[in-house]
């Protein structure tokens, strides 16, 4: 009797200890989860330099091919490969003896055909005084105006051989038309050359210099305002190791229309170059920065998300639920996008735990250290 009592006993005190936690959470509702935390970055303002970047070519503002104009032995080279020579420089003098002969002879045709000129207005000066006293006829007098006349045209045809005799001569020496570098010379001294030679060298102007940028028509405002504001953006060149050029250069030219094979419209640009960092032919990055800053509203770039509609920010309200803000940006600065619209100042962005987020969500929003940056 006692065992059995004692048995009955000890399952009874099991079964209740089995049964109160059953009966307790039946009692009592879970309690919910709290809000995802994440990180907001405020909208704001901030002091910004308007830009845009293009790629463009660099051209030199001269270039010219240095030809022979007369046919000779090429005597001397006066200048060493990829050197630079100053405007009026000589650079090559043909062989100059047989235009010189030239020269000399037609000196002597013009001396000639002075004379004869001078003869011919005497006869014509001694005949005129006869005709009135009947010592000579109409006819002889016609024949020496005649006479005189001719002997003009001969002087001047004369004067005309001495003038290209002269230029000639003077094309055998070949001089620098302007301050530049020269590039490799095609002949060396000794060689026969003249106009169907083809290019001796190539000089180059070198500084200043030009760069030459193609601007699509995404972009034809922006250079339109450039263009009418011309000395609130300057040019600068970035070059292919990201240094930049150490001044800034100047917009000289617009193309008054539109390519229509490039849809594009041709910037040219003028940079002092005094060492030599560009050479016609290169690529460099040309940027076209305002000269005073401007205050502009600005949204972290971590903050920016896209989907097949376009860009958009995830918003927190003061209630602290997400809402989704559809936004046109501009130019990225620093580590921010320009907001054009879609936001307003003060707006709280999340910038970090976006995959914790979503429209409609309750969060609970932190000030990320994002926020605090330039």
């Amino acid at each position: 009797m006692r065992r059995s009592l004692g048995l009955l006993v000890l399952s009874s005190m099991i079964g209740l200890g089995g049964c109160e936690p059953g009966a307790q959470t039946a009692g009592t509702a879970a309690a919910p989860p709290p809000p995802p935390a994440v990180g907001v970055a405020t909208v704001r303002e901030r002091e910004i330099t308007p830009s845009m970047e293009f790629v463009g070519r660099v051209e030199a503002i001269d270039a010219v091919d240095l030809v022979a104009r007369v046919q000779g032995f090429l005597e001397e080279r006066a200048f060493e490969e990829g050197a630079m020579v100053n405007a009026g420089d000589l650079l090559f003098r043909i062989e100059r003896e047989p235009y010189e002969a030239s020269v000399t002879a037609r000196r002597a045709d013009v001396e000639r055909t002075t004379a004869t000129l001078t003869n011919a207005r005497l006869q014509r000066q001694r005949l005129e005084p006869l005709i009135e006293r009947g010592g000579a006829t109409q006819a002889q007098l016609d024949a020496a105006i005649a006479a005189e006349q001719e002997a003009q045209a001969a002087r001047d045809a004369a004067e005309a051989a001495l003038q290209r005799a002269q230029i000639e001569l003077g094309y055998t020496e070949i001089r620098a038309p302007f301050t530049g570098r020269i590039g490799r010379v095609a002949f060396a001294e000794g060689a026969v050359v003249g106009p169907g030679s083809g290019p001796l060298a190539r000089l180059v102007r070198i500084d200043p210099i030009y760069v030459n940028v193609p601007v699509n028509d995404r972009t034809m405002l922006a250079v339109r305002r450039m263009q009418d504001s011309s000395d609130q953006f300057r040019p600068y060149v970035r070059l292919a190791d990201n240094s930049m050029l150490d001044e800034p250069g100047r917009f000289e030219f617009f193309d008054p229309e539109v390519d229509p094979t490039t849809d594009t419209v041709r910037v040219r640009a003028s940079f002092d170059n005094k060492q030599e960092l560009l050479l016609p032919g290169q690529f460099v990055t040309v940027i076209s920065r305002a000269t005073q800053p401007e205050m502009a509203m600005v949204v972290p770039q971590i903050a920016v998300q896209q989907d097949q509609a376009g860009r958009f920010v995830l918003v927190v309200s003061p209630e602290n639920d997400v809402q989704l803000a559809r936004v046109e940006l501009g130019a990225r600065v620093d580590t921010d996008w320009i907001v054009q619209s879609g936001l307003q100042l003060g707006q709280d962005v999340i910038v970090e735990g976006v995959q914790k987020a979503r429209p409609g969500l309750v969060v609970q929003p932190t000030p990320a250290a994002v926020d605090a940056e330039d």
